[in-house]
Parts: structure tokens; sequence; C-alpha cells
């Protein structure tokens, strides 16, 4: 019998099943991504490369593009919102900018004085926003290659960064305990966000609508925070992260979701309302580092440590 859809009852995830391996690097990923069309997929990884594959066949996903001119790892990646450039961030202290089509490089980004971390564009993809183990944020104009702004962040390395819906905003997150949101355009810091307890946060991204942040803690939590009250609302364990910064997504394709990798070798979802673990993904055989949904379609990817090696791809059946 159908149940009225009022029910405050979640209903039944329809389970994701894993699709593809994909095994492209040589070793550990750090970063997996689906471009904002959903037509590709690009990875990161400490063996200095990038590459991007085609998402729109029903087999394999096949590579495309390599990117290489790093001269050590790349921990985060990033690609413009209409696709056509992917920005990566590098222990060589760098950002370098491609072009997506061709994977020549465009301009190299230099000014962070260690590590840099991770890296967003903004919506309109004018600027990028980076986060390194210098402790500092940079703001880059893409055109110019320029670093428009230096921010003093926080007292540890930057750990995450993200712009809002809009790109008016910028978040920033830090092992130093503490996420900060910041005005995009002038670089005053607007709001300070910490927990009680102060663990070091991993991890930090606004919601698709913009009124909350997803913030990951080393203490195996995952909180939703409404950052203009500084309240958090919401709070998602079951997982292992104690360890590694482990990014996180919204899953909302077909219901609303927290998707997260873990350090227990699996990929969890939460049902964002209820905050009940819906599904436990096995099959990688090293920590889940990085997760990604495609925009449009029940897909989610997620990529793993040295051990593992491997993309996977996981779908939930048609109807």
């Amino acid at each position: 019998m159908a149940t009225p859809s009022d029910l405050a009852e979640p209903e039944p995830i329809k389970p994701y099943k894993l699709k593809h391996t994909l095994t492209p690097h040589k070793r550990a990923i750090s970063a997996v991504k689906f471009s904002s069309d959903g037509k590709l997929l690009a990875t990161s990884s400490a063996d200095k490369t990038a590459i991007t594959y085609s998402t729109t066949t029903t087999s394999t996903p096949t590579p495309l593009q390599t990117f290489a001119g790093h001269s050590q790892g790349i921990s985060d990646l990033a690609f413009s919102s209409d696709s056509r450039h992917l920005a990566t961030a590098s222990d060589d202290t760098t950002l370098r900018l491609f072009d997506v089509s061709t994977s020549s490089p465009i301009k190299t980004l230099t000014g962070h004085t260690n590590y840099v971390f991770c890296l967003n564009f903004n919506p309109q993809s004018n600027m990028i926003v980076s986060g390194s183990f210098d402790e500092t944020v940079r703001v880059w104009d893409v055109r110019s290659g320029k670093c428009l702004k230096v921010l003093p962040a926080h007292s540890d390395p930057v750990t995450s960064v993200d712009f809002n819906r809009d790109g008016s905003l910028i978040v920033s997150s830090s092992y130093d305990g503490l996420c900060r949101i910041w005005d995009a355009g002038t670089g005053h810091c607007m709001k300070t966000l910490m927990d009680d307890e102060n663990p070091p946060v991993s991890f930090v991204r606004f919601s698709p609508n913009g009124k909350f942040i997803l913030v990951g803690t080393l203490d195996n939590t995952l909180r939703l925070w409404n950052f203009s009250t500084g309240k958090f609302l919401k709070t998602y364990t079951g997982h292992v992260n104690s360890k590694y910064c482990i990014s996180s997504a919204f899953s909302v394709t077909n219901g609303k979701y927290i998707v997260s990798g873990s350090e227990d070798n699996c990929v969890y979802l939460w049902e964002l309302q209820s905050r009940k673990v819906v599904q436990k993904l096995e099959g990688h055989t090293d920590t889940v580092i990085s997760v990604s949904c495609h925009p449009t379609q029940n897909m989610i990817a997620s990529a793993a440590l040295s051990n593992d090696k491997t993309v996977k791809i996981w779908t939930q059946d048609e109807d």
C-alpha cells in the first residue's frame, strides 16, 4: 500500500551498487570530482598527475587527458563551472591551471610558501580560492594568474576552502579547530565558528542552497551548521575519521543525503534529516579519502589511498 509522502520516516534508499572500478594512478589518490555538468570526472594523486574521464557512456569511464607539470604530489583539484579549466593544488607550493580539452598548462599560480592543500573556483570561475600548510588562504584572479588577496586565516594548516553559491562568501577550515567565513570581495572575516571541544577541522563545504556548512572534524564526526546563527543543527556519526582530511558531499539527485569517505575503507550515506546511516558501500581496501556526487544522476565516485589506488563508481539501479 502506498504511504503518504508527508510521513516523516524516510523511504528506504534504493541501494547503491558498484558499477565500475578504475585504476588510473600509480600512487594514492587525493581527490575525485565530477564537473558541474556531470560529463567529466577528474582525479588527482600523489603521483603528481591529474586525469579526466568521460562519464557520458554506460561502459567504464575512459581516461581522456593526463595533466602533468607539478614537481610534487597533487592534493586537490577543481573544475571551473563551464568545465573548460582544471585547477590543481600541489605540495610543490603552486597551483596550476590547465585547459581541460587539451591538458595544456595555462598558468602557474605562485605565492604560497608551503604545500597547497585545497582549492575551489567561485561559481563565476573568475577567481580561485586556495588553502595551504602556510596557514593562509589566497584568492587568485584566474585570467591574470595574480594573487588578489592573502588572508591570514588560521594558526595551523588550512584543510579546506569553498565558495558559496553566489561567490560572495568563502569558508575555510583548519587543524586549529576553526571554521571561518570571509567576505570574498573585501577579504574581511565575517564569522568564526568553533565547537566547544575544538577538534581539528578536516573539511568544510557550503550546502547547495548556501544556508548551511557541512563540517568534518577529526573526532569521527560530521556536523551541519547554520552559519548565520552560528548554531549546529545536526551531527552525523558512524564513520571513522581521526587522521585524514576526508571529503564529504551532498547528494541531492534522489532525496537529500550526506555522503562521506571513511578510514574503515567504506563510503557512508546518511539521510540528511534523520541523520541515520542508510547505506555503507564496501569494496575499497584503504581509507576512502574523497567522494563526489554526480550533479544530475544517482551516481557516486569514491577514491582511496595507496593500498587501494582505485576510483569506484557506484550507481542506483534504474527502475
